[in-house]
């Protein structure tokens, strides 16, 4: 390991001889969520929620109200999704490349923290990493690395089945869970990032902080302080709610729908979101801690903050618990940053991805972002200026069985297995509650939209044949 670091100090001398010196370079302090939605925070207009240390990070810097992640290869969306971050490769190019991770990446150097600590940093993880390398050997120091999700237990699912059902409760520390090792998880990757940000000072090179929170992914646990802040039956049902998604297209299969009864009631969404809520503000109290050390560190001023999630999570939207659909709900995430010179109470509408963090950070530590790396670098748009020629689609994908492509406010949802489609306009609909398939010029809206998604297919190294599946709308 100390020759793996000797040689990085010198590939950190090579890069750094005709460019940025360390004093020039910003910290980075990158917080990742885990399952949360784009709608859950106050500051995003959701009313029902507390989110005040979040709220605050988005007054004083830019947030993107249309971010993306483009999908997942099997049920772990965050495997794919975090496979994505961390190479710069978008979905399809992401799990080709998955295999060879350790060997063809790995050992050379090619992983995102890699790069950071050839730029000069000094780089840290604490929290939740599941891609399939060992953090210890990319990332100068870890502690408490976490797996894909802390242990659910029997009686965490199909719950609850009535309103007397109290046989799991989420502060009940019994189960385990995210209670796991006597202090919630949530709390050690905050009292890990605020240790490290005092270890830090004493380097003289900036740090790169990943500090990856499993909230608020299930079991959703937190206090019962937390808990009590939402009573259930004062928990708004999504009006989205039914209680069986109409298209049968094998979701009903995954560990994530079974958390739930089916068919599903307004109580156990009620229920599910309240504990969903409840993890957040809890995890949001957490981020509040980071960044009240990371003021006292004063370091606060020459460092940037970028706030995320993996995905999202439907939480009972459209009769769906879990992430392993194209739904704006389960796709769309929060994403804030802050820093140096980034526009203050700005909210944009570009299409980005949640992974465009990765070249946009690269950029920032002075780093040539490797011509592999398909996302962009945010920095135009973080600093005021015009997009100027920008994304004009963001597209999704679940392993075979599901495709999506929105363009404008114009989004498309294909079912291969059962050759259905589904059409919205997300700026009179953003709930998704009105497929528009069956209005006037629905087909040539369709037809445009599934053009634009074989073009993004073919980017994106996506070998399945839509047309095959989908004849009407090819135009022929």
């Amino acid at each position: 390991m100390r020759i793996l670091w000797a040689m990085a100090v010198l590939v950190v001398a090579a890069a750094t001889a005709g460019g940025l010196q360390a004093a020039d370079r910003p910290n980075i302090l990158f917080l990742l969520a885990d399952d949360q939605c784009f709608s859950t925070l106050r500051a995003a207009g959701n009313d029902e929620i507390q989110t005040p240390n979040l709220d605050r990070l988005i007054a004083r810097g830019t947030s993107f109200r249309r971010a993306y992640n483009s999908g997942g290869w099997h049920g772990a969306i965050c495997v794919a999704s975090r496979t994505m971050l961390n190479t710069g490769l978008q979905l399809w190019r992401a799990r080709d490349a998955e295999k060879g991770l350790r060997k063809d990446w790995m050992q050379q150097g090619r992983l995102w923290p890699q790069l950071m600590t050839q730029a000069g940093y000094q780089t840290f993880l604490t929290g939740k990493w599941h891609v399939s390398v060992d953090a210890a050997k990319v990332f100068e120091t870890v502690r408490h690395v976490r797996g894909g999700m802390p242990e659910q237990t029997e009686a965490g699912y199909n719950r609850p089945i009535s309103r007397e059902d109290r046989e799991w409760l989420p502060w009940d520390e019994a189960r385990g869970g995210f209670w796991e090792g006597g202090r919630h998880w949530s709390e050690v990757v905050a009292d890990d990032a605020v240790d490290y940000l005092k270890l830090a000072a004493a380097d003289e090179r900036p740090f790169f902080i990943y500090a990856a929170f499993n909230a608020p992914h299930d079991p959703r646990q937190s206090p019962k302080q937390f808990v009590d802040m939402y009573p259930a039956e004062r928990v708004r049902v999504p009006a989205s709610f039914v209680p069986r998604y109409p298209h049968e297209i094998g979701v009903y299969e995954i560990r994530d729908e079974k958390l739930a009864p089916l068919p599903r009631t307004e109580w156990s969404v009620q229920v599910n979101r309240q504990e969903y809520y409840a993890i957040i503000t809890h995890m949001d109290q957490q981020i509040g801690r980071i960044l009240e050390a990371l003021q006292a560190s004063g370091e606060a001023d020459r460092t940037w903050i970028v706030f995320t999630a993996d995905h999202g999570l439907a939480c009972g939207n459209h009769g769906l618990m879990g992430k392993q659909n194209l739904h704006d709900h389960s796709v769309r995430v929060p994403f804030v940053v802050s820093g140096p010179g980034v526009a203050a109470g700005v909210q944009r509408d570009e299409f980005v991805y949640l992974q465009d963090v990765m070249p946009t950070v690269l950029e920032l530590a002075g780093v040539s972002v490797p011509e592999h790396v398909q996302f962009r670098s945010l920095l135009p748009l973080l600093r005021g200026g015009a997009a100027g020629v920008w994304r004009d689609c963001v597209t999704g994908s679940y392993m075979q069985s599901q495709r999506m492509i929105t363009v404008g406010s114009d989004k498309l949802i294909l079912y291969p297995g059962i050759g259905v489609s589904l059409l919205y306009d997300l700026a009179a609909d953003p709930e998704e509650l009105r497929d528009l398939s069956g209005e006037a010029g629905a087909v040539g809206v369709k037809r445009r939209l599934f053009e634009r998604l074989l073009q993004e297919q073919r980017v994106m190294g996506d070998a399945l044949d839509l047309r095959v599946k989908f004849p009407e709308l090819t135009g022929i």
